[in-house]
């Protein structure tokens, strides 16, 4: 599967050309701390732009990448579609999550046939896990200070 990757060996006027669309497809996605808002530009060429960069780029594992193209890949819209996300928030791999998350949201949106697949491999599950506030009297959320006996 081949995704147009910005910054590669593109000029910036055409990794942008899909942004100025009016009709897209808004949706959220969230993973602890970070928050994906994700675009959908139906019809496209397939780009995935996140913080105005490559996915390559801003996510510099494979493991990560594929985390966020893995909708796009199991719906096999990946070439009709254009998505540019903006993240903030949290680490890079509760963004890809946030991202990941988005993208489903955006694709069921997009055509409820969608819905059975995202929810069968977890994509529209809001992982709400987040850390755990720190107690008083605890160095951690749980770690108490060492105990002495004298």
């Amino acid at each position: 599967m081949k995704f147009f990757m910005a910054g590669t060996d593109t000029p910036k006027e055409q990794v942008y050309d899909f942004i100025s669309q009016k009709d897209f497809i808004r949706a959220v996605g969230r993973r602890k701390e970070a928050v994906a808002r994700v675009r959908l530009f139906v019809p496209g060429k397939g780009r995935v732009v996140v913080n105005g960069v490559s996915v390559q780029e801003y996510f510099p594992y494979f493991e990560w990448q594929e985390m966020v193209v893995a909708p796009l890949k199991e719906t096999d819209i990946a070439e009709k579609v254009d998505i540019s996300v903006k993240v903030e928030g949290g680490g890079k791999k509760g963004q890809a999550e946030a991202v990941r998350h988005g993208i489903a949201r955006a694709l069921v949106a997009h055509d409820e046939g969608y819905k059975k697949p995202m929810r069968a491999l977890g994509f529209l599950t809001r992982d709400s896990r987040v850390k755990e506030r720190k107690k008083p009297g605890l160095k951690r959320a749980r770690r108490a200070p060492q105990w002495s006996k004298r």
